[in-house]
């Protein structure tokens, strides 16, 4: 079972292919100039690029509550730290793998899981991933928007913070919201390029400002000690292990979205090299660094005020120095602005553009991200580290993660990084399988994805129950899965999708 480049598909430099000249995608339904493969000649960005990606998008607010929320949860630093940088280093793994079919070939995400999926079947991940990053959106739209809310308290006194209630919030609070929702959108009709020159210089001035946060709090607390001796409430017994695992799986599933649409960025890489090199050196390190000043901070917050703090705005309306915090928050908007439109509008753009080619461009599906991101009520999942954490991060980690074994199956396994460029958009090539759709790939989804998040349950602190899922879990006999989802989930969907595709091997995989 082989499959070959085909004539209508040339090498380029380094190993990438393009197009072969005359070559035209026409078919409305499967192509659209947002789309179809970048040419060679405009896939540009170099190691600096990915790695400035990395750092803008793992230098922002949810980074930083994803490390601090560890901390409310019970977690050392020591603890935090380490089961960060262990979930990065993880899900490193699949984002290069899935990320080389982009620089490789010039595709998008959607595009790319039509060769497992199916032309109309990779609709199945897509719009999966890209209602995910919708949820995503509307998480860091809120967190940008309360940055604006605690700027015009600073601003303008009392009367703003304190304005009348609507909805469970001051009405402020909301149009705070709406205006940072609407800079996104500005930013986001500029396109691509825009978006790199904007990571390109928002990446350190983010560091910058963590590590100022950092040296008020140490300067507060009466030097580093305080902040690095706030003990473990779990030590390293059975009551660590019960919160690693899970926490593990919802720090991986931070990232699990990334890992299957980087073909989106990677699409513009001018070499395999830059893309690897970029990315390695951009995601583990960073999102590291950025969680022991995360960890180190909070820690700190609990030393002054007897509490942790988690949530980086709250703890900058507690600055003595009005400057300071002024400073402080303008850093948290340009945080939240790189990350959410990088990681969080940019997939969904493509992926509803791949449902309707014909009616919706690149412009059009960050729009409708922009509105499902509001509808889906974000500020409820924000509020609280166990929802946020183990129910939201844990059970999108074990649904993603079943997409992303399927894709590292069929591309690395079992066609050995070879497709046929032209046959992704045809209904007439290898990819249709039956009337657009590959079962093995659905079946694989299906199994993986019920092993994984079938026994999702929700936690119990102090007899009140931590979620939308039952204590015992969705399906009780799943529960101790349920703890690690993403691995359950990309293991199973690799080996099923494997073992159907070498059982019942469709068309797609003869030469």
């Amino acid at each position: 079972m082989s499959a070959t480049a085909p004539p209508t598909a040339t090498p380029g430099e380094q190993g990438r292919i393009d197009l072969a000249e005359g070559v035209v995608l026409d078919d409305a339904r499967f192509a659209n100039p947002d789309l179809i493969p970048v040419p060679v000649a405009k896939r540009r960005w170099n190691t600096y690029n990915f790695l400035a990606l990395w750092v803008g998008m793992s230098h922002n607010i949810a980074t930083w509550t994803l490390a601090s929320g560890l901390v409310a949860l019970g977690m050392d630093w020591k603890q935090s730290v380490l089961t960060i940088a262990l979930a990065n280093l993880i899900v490193l793994a699949p984002v290069i793998l899935n990320g080389h079919a982009g620089t490789r070939y010039g595709i998008p995400f959607p595009v790319f899981a039509r060769a497992s999926f199916g032309l109309r079947g990779a609709n199945l991940p897509a719009v999966i991933r890209a209602l995910v990053a919708c949820v995503w959106f509307g998480i860091q739209t809120w967190i940008g928007g309360g940055a604006i809310f605690a700027l015009g308290g600073k601003a303008f006194g009392h009367w703003w913070a304190d304005a009348s209630v609507v909805g469970g919030q001051p009405w402020t609070e909301w149009l705070s919201f709406a205006v940072f929702w609407i800079i996104q959108v500005i930013v986001i009709v500029r396109g691509m390029d825009t978006l790199r020159r904007f990571e390109n210089w928002a990446a350190p001035l983010v560091l910058v400002g963590a590590i100022g946060l950092l040296a008020w709090v140490g300067i507060k607390a009466g030097g580093m000690g305080p902040l690095l001796s706030q003990p473990s409430k779990l030590g390293w017994g059975s009551g660590f292990w019960k919160i690693f695992f899970p926490s593990l799986m919802g720090m991986i599933g931070f990232w699990s979205t990334l890992s299957l649409n980087i073909p989106d960025f990677t699409r513009f890489g001018g070499s395999q090299r830059a893309q690897a090199r970029g990315q390695a050196l951009g995601l583990p390190t960073t999102m590291t660094l950025f969680s022991l000043l995360a960890v180190l901070v909070t820690s700190g917050s609990q030393a002054l005020f007897g509490t942790p703090i988690w949530d980086p705005v709250q703890l900058l309306t507690r600055l003595d120095n009005v400057a300071g915090t002024l400073i402080g928050l303008f850093v948290v908007l340009i945080a939240t602005l790189s990350v959410n439109i990088a990681a969080n509008v940019v997939s969904p753009a493509y992926d509803f553009s791949n449902l309707l080619p014909k009616l919706v461009g690149f412009r059009t599906g960050a729009l409708i991200t922009g509105v499902i991101g509001v509808v889906i009520l974000p500020w409820k999942l924000y509020s609280n580290p166990n929802t946020y954490i183990f129910t939201w991060l844990g059970t999108v980690g074990g649904l993603l993660g079943t997409v992303a074994g399927i894709l590292i199956a069929d591309y690395w396994v079992l066609r050995r990084t070879r497709l046929a460029l032209d046959e992704l958009y045809r209904p007439s090539g290898r990819y249709w399988y039956n009337g657009g759709w590959n079962w093995r790939a659905v079946v694989s989804f299906v199994v993986g994805g019920l092993l994984a998040v079938g026994g999702s349950y929700s936690s119990v602190v102090d007899g009140v129950k931590q979620g939308p899922f039952p204590a015992k879990g969705l399906i009780p006999f799943l529960q101790p899965l349920a703890d690690y989802g993403w691995a359950v989930g990309l293991g199973a969907a690799f080996v099923l999708y494997i073992a159907l595709t070498k059982l019942a091997p469709p068309k797609a995989y003869s030469s």
